[in-house]
């Protein structure tokens, strides 16, 4: 449940009754007509009644209140809307709070606010609400005040008030603040009634009607006052079929700045080379050249940033060149780990390069020499050349389990000139969540679905039984618990659960697999100088009685850690990361911990939690406790595996949807292909 405000603080009090005194002056100061002549007659006769307006368009509500009438507002409860209940408070409205969810798995007090307004109805109360929920798309009714209006038995009534003077905002709505010394027109439509037997169909016919009368009073009431009503419309999402913006001028710069800066790229290649993080025999990829032929036939180009990215779509490739025979795929990554796992874990029909850097002459000779059919991204890997010039190229282009954090989507939406000639590009968007894809659309992308995520659906990694064998001879049946796809930072704190833990788990050693395996051998001479006893995979070595922490860092032997261990610690979550994936542990039947930082992964792990699936830690001291109190408890740890197994359920579905989504934007074969199919 969402929570309640705690403490309205003096400022939010004193600005909400400056906004009453406003609403008070803009009334006694502004002529007013209305329509009908007999609105406030017409209004006291529906009382008590659901007076419906549009987001945005609240502040004059109140003057539609007849004398002696007792009236409730709904209020959402979080800290902006507060102000607005503050300012309702002022001027003698009760207040209800809560909201509908709109579309999110959030609990914003739709219940508790159901609840509140037909109680106040059923008192004789007449109740004023927004039709549309936040946050949006704006003047799309919900179907909650049509399940009020059903349920109390009670009429909604379309009402909007408009002055010839207000500023507009640019908010998801067009908040509109009305001035004083105005032309003041409020109109109401006709009552519209829901039957308490209504069916889903004629609920969402009345949901429709309700839609198109607030719009039409809507602009009614603008024409009366003589303001236009142009200026308060909310941002019109692109559709499908809309042509692609045209760059602006900041976008413009950076890909001039690319190409300017190309004579540089080999400088920058050559350091990371020496830190291991680029590979030199392949260097010429980074530029657009390969020296391996295109496939003949048809080409679908996948892009993904690192290990969890191709991990995601390695099941999606693999279903496509199952269900189309001569398909091929070209995957893209851009690390060294990345092209490790492409290497071990691509079908034979697909072929790994890495990504050319982001400027236009690295993209155009890439293009030039794939020519793919289809272009797919991962998750949030947005490249600006790569996007317009695969654009130019006439390759229809999609991102799939597409993701953005709050802050990423907060700097696109600041830089129109920047976000819109790109996200106008993708031909479809398939994103995690539905809150994922109001983002995406709100930048620009023209059809965009929210599906859910790939790597629920995706197999759990690898076991190799011979390697899995080998570590169980090693540890010689200790108990382990895997630290996995760790940050640095999280290490210590591991490393410090381990030292109070074997004080009561004889024999305990813990693995720790970082996420970025460059980092083994300075984590490994780190832990080493504390005292801890380590041994280090990529040299080569297994662990034995002695070892207190194994350092696992390679890449693509995370399913055979996790068969090592019944409890498992999901990193990038201690520290300020956002987490890492959880799936494939619960997919191998560990227990799972994570610390309290786990936003990249919020629905995964809200579902988790909620079943019971995993368990939030916040410092060495609490994984102490918590495994010891597994250690001890098979029926908790059988408790925590189930839990994982049923939130896992609840989230599937993605990875067919995907697939058939990209089969759709395939190039149609030709008749004479179909017949030879059959005839084969």
């Amino acid at each position: 449940m969402a929570p309640l405000p705690t403490r309205t603080s003096t400022g939010t009090r004193l600005a909400g009754r400056s906004i009453a005194r406003l609403i008070r002056l803009v009334t006694r100061t502004s002529s007013t007509v209305s329509e009908p002549a007999n609105l406030m007659a017409q209004l006291v006769s529906a009382h008590p009644c659901i007076v419906a307006c549009w987001h945005g368009q609240f502040m004059m509500l109140p003057e539609l209140r007849p004398e002696g009438i007792r009236v409730s507002a709904m209020v959402a409860r979080h800290g902006d809307a507060e102000l607005i209940g503050q300012a309702m408070s002022a001027l003698d409205v009760t207040l209800i709070r809560g909201a509908g969810a709109g579309g999110r798995k959030r609990d914003r007090g739709g219940v508790q606010a159901l609840r509140g307004a037909l109680n106040a109805l059923d008192d004789g109360q007449s109740l004023v609400m927004t039709a549309d929920v936040p946050p949006g798309p704006a003047r799309i009714a919900g179907l909650g005040i049509i399940t009020i209006a059903k349920h109390s038995g009670r009429p909604i009534v379309p009402a909007a008030v408009a002055t010839s003077r207000f500023r507009s905002l640019r908010t998801w709505s067009r908040m509109t603040i009305n001035l004083p010394y105005s032309r003041l027109a409020r109109v109401a439509g006709d009552p519209i009634f829901v039957p308490a037997d209504a069916d889903p169909e004629t609920m969402e016919r009345l949901r429709l009607e309700l839609e198109a009368t607030l719009n039409q009073v809507t602009r009614r009431a603008y024409e009366l006052a003589g303001a236009d009503v142009a200026r308060i419309a909310p941002p019109r999402a692109p559709a499908a079929g809309d042509a692609a913006v045209e760059p602006g001028f900041r976008l413009k710069a950076y890909v001039h700045a690319m190409s300017l800066i190309r004579p540089f790229a080999p400088l920058v290649l050559s350091h990371r080379e020496r830190q291991g993080k680029e590979d030199q025999a392949r260097r010429p990829e980074r530029f657009g050249i390969s020296a391996v032929k295109r496939p003949e036939g048809t080409l679908v180009w996948f892009h993904a940033a690192s290990v969890g990215e191709t991990n995601a779509v390695l099941p999606v490739i693999n279903a496509l060149v199952e269900q189309h025979r001569g398909l091929s795929v070209l995957l893209t990554t851009g690390t060294v780990t990345s092209a490790g796992l492409a290497a071990q874990r691509l079908p034979a029909e697909a072929i790994h390069q890495y990504v050319p850097l982001d400027a236009p002459e690295y993209a155009r000779a890439f293009l030039s020499h794939w020519k793919p059919d289809l272009a797919v991204f991962t998750e949030s890997e947005i490249w600006p050349n790569l996007i317009l010039e695969t654009s130019r190229a006439g390759v229809k282009l999609t991102l799939v389990n597409a993701r953005m954090s709050q802050s990423s989507f907060r700097r696109w939406k600041s830089s129109p000139g920047v976000s819109l000639p790109l996200f106008t590009r993708f031909d479809l968007v398939l994103a995690q969540n539905e809150r994922l894809a109001r983002r995406f659309a709100e930048l620009g992308v023209r059809v965009v679905r929210h599906i859910g995520n790939l790597k629920i659906d995706a197999p759990p990694p690898p076991i190799d039984p011979v390697e899995l064998e080998r570590l169980r001879v090693a540890t010689a049946g200790r108990p382990v618990i895997v630290a996995a796809s760790t940050h640095e930072g999280e290490e210590l704190i591991l490393a410090e659960a381990h030292r109070q833990l074997a004080r009561d788990i004889d024999g305990l050693m813990m693995l720790v697999a970082p996420r970025h395996p460059e980092r083994g051998t300075g984590l490994a001479e780190a832990l080493k100088a504390r005292g801890y006893s380590v041994a280090q995979r990529s040299a080569g070595v297994l662990p034995d009685v002695r070892t207190d922490i194994y350092i696992a860092d390679t890449i693509g032997e995370l399913g055979t850690f996790y068969a090592l261990s019944r409890l498992a610690f999901v990193g990038g979550s201690l520290v300020e990361h956002g987490g890492q994936n959880p799936i494939e542990a619960v997919r191998h039947g560990a227990a799972v911990l994570t610390g309290p930082h786990w936003r990249n992964f919020a629905d995964e792990y809200t579902a988790l939690l909620k079943r019971g699936g995993a368990i939030e830690v916040n410092s060495a001291s609490e994984i102490v406790r918590v495994v010891l109190r597994i250690a001890r408890d098979d029926a908790e740890l059988a408790r925590i595996r189930a839990g994982g197994v049923a939130a896992l359920a609840s989230l599937s579905g993605a990875l067919a949807e995907t697939v058939a989504a990209l089969t759709a934007l395939l190039p149609q074969p030709s008749p004479a292909d179909e017949g030879f199919r059959r005839a084969s």
